[in-house]
């Protein structure tokens, strides 16, 4: 259960980083308490994650999901340099985030 917390963790990790975006420096109401319930869904599901898995895999998995969406939402919808080298690192990130659940 404690991958299922991490894994939904890192998915709002991802939400709450896009949408930071939309709320151009929190300014917009509604984009802004999107990114606080987002983030506050994300910690939540992180500290659950913590209690049965080693801290130092739980953040970088959970920043790994979070970078890896990103990321590709970047390329995907805002028109973000989907260039071989960005491409190459996203699948490195993936790489270490499977790496890591093999591992522990």
């Amino acid at each position: 259960m404690a991958w299922v917390w991490l894994a939904v963790a890192g998915g709002f990790e991802m939400v709450w980083a896009v949408l930071l975006k939309y709320t151009e420096g929190f300014t917009r109401l509604g984009f802004s308490a999107a990114t606080l319930a987002a983030m506050a869904i994300s910690f939540y599901c992180m500290s659950r994650a913590l209690q049965m898995l080693p801290m130092g895999t739980v953040y970088v998995i959970w920043v790994g999901i979070g970078a890896f969406g990103t990321a590709v939402w970047g390329m995907v919808v805002e028109g973000d340099p989907a260039t071989a080298a960005r491409i190459g690192c996203l699948v490195l990130i993936l790489a270490g985030v499977a790496g890591l659940k093999a591992a522990g």
